[in-house]
């Protein structure tokens, strides 16, 4: 399948759950203390080194965007479904969603302090990963942060694994493997958080969250 095919299968997918989606998941912070915590100091750190403007990529419903504005940062959308960026528009009449892939940005080169990546990698197949790091690692200006998270791996052996996602086919990475490839970009792991699954969840993975600077 190539990496069209996998934005057009994904896209459908979420176009056809999304008013669901945006209601079973209207508060997606809610009890994510670590996570709050986390965005609040990228908030800081985007807001050292310009304007404060960041890309949500993947936002979905507008959430966490809406949440990176209330931080004080000028942030705005980027999803690849147009039924979630219309859902997001609608919920946040003042902030601006686009649709777009995150493999072709209509970002200028350099012009964001920040982007935030919440599972929204997840249905990348591995092989198209680096040409969303290298289009992440574009758009970023010098000294600007990347906080990106996903599932993990098993183990340190295994750099990444299919699993059976509820909407589409998604993908765990190996922290270390991930981390290497946002180096090749240019990209520099500057702190890293490790949740532990709950017992109650579904899913017994451990989620990753990487925070990166651009040199």
């Amino acid at each position: 399948m190539t990496e069209l095919d996998t934005l057009h299968t994904t896209r459908k997918a979420y176009d056809a759950i999304a008013p669901t989606y945006a209601e079973l998941f209207h508060d997606p912070l809610h009890d994510r203390l670590l996570e709050r915590a986390l965005l609040s100091a990228f908030a800081e750190l985007v807001r050292t080194i310009g304007d404060g403007r960041v890309a949500d990529l993947g936002c979905g419903p507008g959430h966490l965007t809406a949440h990176l504005h209330g931080l004080g940062l000028r942030a705005f959308g980027v999803d690849a479904s147009p039924v979630m960026v219309e859902l997001a528009r609608e919920a946040n009449p003042g902030l601006r969603f686009e649709v777009g892939s995150m493999a072709a940005l209509d970002i200028e080169d350099g012009a964001l302090g920040g982007v935030l990546s919440r599972w929204s990698v997840i249905h990348t197949p591995p092989q198209d990963l680096p040409a969303i790091l290298a289009e992440i690692a574009r758009v970023l200006a010098p000294g600007g942060h990347l906080l990106i998270d996903f599932p993990a791996t098993d183990g340190p052996h295994e750099e990444t694994q299919a699993y059976d996602h509820t909407v589409v086919t998604a993908y765990r990475w190996s922290p270390d493997r991930f981390a290497e490839l946002l180096a090749v970009h240019g990209l520099a792991e500057s702190a890293r958080l490790v949740i532990e699954p709950k017992p109650t969840d579904r899913r017994q993975f451990q989620e990753i969250q990487l925070l990166a600077c651009k040199a």
